[in-house]
């Protein structure tokens, strides 16, 4: 079985007392609660220790929202995977399309991320996605096809299916725009059969992909039922505790 899995990005918001009181709320909320998925959660890099301590029993995994692709040295502001292995976090988000976007990341850097990640026993959850001209141009089984093997195929068969892949259509981050639910699987399915073409289908049915594109609560059950979508990467929604739990719950 593939895991399922509600992840929340927090990106760059909440101060610290803000943060603390939602990852409270969260973790109360998960011990009070029967949930049939994994959650995690990705808060800014400086909250990481604070989660860690409030969630000591791994209730909630905890991930940072990038890492470098260097083990250490002169790059100030990075976050090595060493760092991460040592306070227990559960992995990073890699490849994130702001990450690609602002910070002019491509998928040669994702590789080594996740070859890092990985090496360091570090859950890599690697994003992909097309942008609107990609798909109005009507390339974006291509480029989703391109960004996958680049940053994964230098793996192996085991190696791979501890990735986590979080598809996020660009075009509909933070815009209000979501893809439809069969728009969704369409590519989910595609990015299934492309690994399955590499490493054979049992391979590619161990791997959990995720959408990442603006879920809601009023959307999400139809998504989830989706037969290649395993959870989603959720933005905005993962910021208030009454929205992610109905996420969350769209499982039940």
């Amino acid at each position: 079985m593939r895991r399922k899995i509600v992840a929340g990005n927090w990106k760059m918001n909440k101060n610290v007392i803000d943060a603390q009181q939602l990852m409270v709320q969260l973790l109360s909320y998960k011990n009070n609660n029967t949930t049939n998925c994994e959650v995690w959660i990705a808060p800014p890099s400086l909250y990481l220790m604070m989660a860690k301590d409030i969630f000591e029993k791994d209730e909630i995994g905890v991930f940072a929202q990038d890492m470098s692709e260097h083990e250490s040295g002169a790059y100030t502001g990075e976050i090595s995977a060493d760092m991460l292995e040592s306070i227990d976090a559960a992995g990073s988000l890699i490849g994130h399309s702001e990450r690609r976007q602002y910070h002019g990341e491509t998928d040669s850097h994702c590789n080594k991320k996740v070859k890092l990640a990985l090496d360091k026993g570090l859950i890599p959850v690697y994003c992909n996605g097309e942008t609107l001209e990609q798909r109005k141009a009507g390339q974006h089984f291509e480029v989703v096809k391109n960004q996958t093997e680049v940053a994964l195929f230098t793996l192996s068969a085991e190696e791979i299916k501890k990735v986590v892949i979080a598809y996020e259509p660009v075009w509909a981050i933070g815009t209000g725009e979501t893809a439809t639910p069969e728009q969704a699987q369409e590519i989910h399915a595609h990015i299934r059969s492309i690994i399955a073409a590499k490493y054979g289908r049992e391979v590619a049915d161990e791997v959990s992909i995720l959408y990442g594109g603006s879920v809601k609560p009023d959307n999400a059950k139809e998504i989830f039922s989706q037969p290649d979508i395993d959870g989603g990467l959720i933005g905005g929604a993962a910021l208030k505790l009454e929205d992610f739990s109905k996420i969350i719950e769209a499982f039940n």
